[in-house]
């Protein structure tokens, strides 16, 4: 069997957890890596069998799938010479850090008949999935409350550093607006307000969303908050009836007058699983045409 020859573009955490699920596939091959930090490709390409490469270059020509868990701040121009070179791409979040150079990868991505698919890993947590399947089968959304709080964007040092990160908006909250339109559908109108507190960016962001099907959203997001569980949560309110998230963990369902409710746990499922990493590589299939979410984007 000829396999799929994967190369990393970044060395660091996510590239790790990547390379831990993709190790499991025997389709493929961790062929190459290569990080800025010379340790850090040292460290992945002797923990995956991969050669450690000296450029983004000498990746794409050993590879024909290349993941790119470089900083958010370099995804964009990375991203457009794999899909220009016609090699599948997944791309971690954001795939871009302002408009402009969004429609710049979409644009190089459609252009070509390979895979572009970028790593907003909710959509794919058994716990929205299932709150996406119940809002579909049986309740109605009217409106909803989502919160995202941070403790801080102190550890580790590099998710302060918005030269990098492109800001907490792209660090973080950017999870939220992807999972909005994957639960809601398209966004008609959006009010934000942001301000900054403890650190040199905009820190504290409060939105109000309206959706192409009459309902309502409000989101809170804060980088210095603490980290009080469930740091992220969602609170979906139809007729009667209540659906709320506790982070990946739980979906709760409450239904009728009377405060019955029943609720469904994935603490059970290792990490990965519950964060939809595993369903997402699986969900990415390089030699059919998918831009699952990039035409989202677009």
């Amino acid at each position: 069997m000829t396999k799929i020859k994967i190369g990393f573009l970044g060395a660091g955490y996510m590239a790790g957890v990547h390379a831990s699920i993709l190790a499991r596939d025997e389709r493929v091959q961790i062929a190459a890596v290569h990080d800025v930090v010379k340790k850090r490709s040292q460290l992945l390409a002797r923990s995956t069998g991969a050669k450690l490469a000296h450029s983004a270059s000498e990746v794409l020509a050993m590879c024909d799938a290349i993941y790119i868990t470089t900083p958010n701040t370099k995804h964009t121009e990375l991203a457009i010479v794999a899909a220009e070179e016609d090699r599948h791409v997944f791309c971690e979040k954001p795939m871009a850090t302002n408009l402009a150079d969004a429609r710049r990868v979409v644009k190089a991505a459609e252009k070509r008949t390979n895979v572009f698919q970028v790593g907003h890993n909710r959509r794919f947590a058994p716990v929205y999935t299932e709150l996406q399947q119940v809002l579909a089968d049986t309740l109605q959304p009217h409106s909803a409350h989502v919160k995202m709080n941070r403790g801080e964007l102190l550890h580790p040092d590099w998710v302060g550093n918005s030269k990098l990160t492109g800001g907490f908006l792209y660090e973080t909250t950017i999870h939220m607006f992807d999972l909005l339109r994957f639960l809601f559908g398209d966004v008609k109108t959006l009010h934000a307000l942001g301000s900054s507190h403890e650190y040199a960016e905009t820190d504290d962001f409060s939105v109000l969303l309206s959706f192409a099907s009459g309902m309502h959203v409000t989101l809170a997001s804060s980088a210095d908050a603490s980290w009080l569980f469930p740091f992220e949560r969602i609170e979906v309110f139809c007729h009667h009836s209540t659906i709320v998230t506790r982070e990946m963990e739980s979906l709760t369902i409450s239904e009728g007058l009377d405060g019955r409710h029943v609720e469904r746990s994935m603490h059970q499922l290792a990490k990965e699983e519950k964060w939809g990493y595993v369903q997402s590589l699986a969900d990415f299939r390089p030699g059919s045409r998918h831009l699952m979410v990039i035409s989202r984007f677009s």
